[in-house]
């Protein structure tokens, strides 16, 4: 009785060591997910009329945001609208490479994604330097 009783906890210790593979990384979107994403795009694309202009004006200053600012605004706008419904329609479709990521790339910097300025390396050694360097005055 023992000797069944510690395979069968043996077993069931070994059948949870695979339960990572049952959940593969695209398995973050789906059709539920994609139909989120468009409803949001449709929703909140009129914030792209005023960040932009904000946005531009941040990087290059008050003349460009209140020329490019406002254009680029309302391109990103129009394109928001129009991913927007284009996701709402087409949700039950795996349309994107037979994925339901989106067409296009997103900017929003994902905390579990790491940090954009650091960027994946191979090996040990580094190319960038990270920390400041202190200059002696000697």
């Amino acid at each position: 009785m023992k000797t069944l009783l510690s395979l069968v906890f043996v077993s069931l210790l070994s059948a949870s060591a695979f339960a990572d593979i049952q959940d593969p990384p695209g398995n973050d979107y789906g059709p539920t997910r994609k139909l989120s994403r468009g409803l949001a795009n449709i929703a909140f694309a009129g914030v792209e009329i005023i960040k932009q202009p904000s946005e531009v004006g941040f990087y290059e200053g008050d003349a460009a945001a209140f020329s490019y600012g406002g254009v680029r605004g309302f391109g990103r706008f129009i394109f928001r609208m129009g991913a927007g419904f284009w996701e709402v329609f087409s949700f039950p479709f795996a349309t994107n490479r037979g994925t339901y990521k989106p067409p296009y790339r997103s900017n929003i910097p994902w905390i579990h994604g790491g940090y954009e300025e650091f960027p994946p390396e191979l090996g040990f050694e580094s190319h960038y330097r990270y920390s400041s360097e202190q200059s002696s005055v000697w």
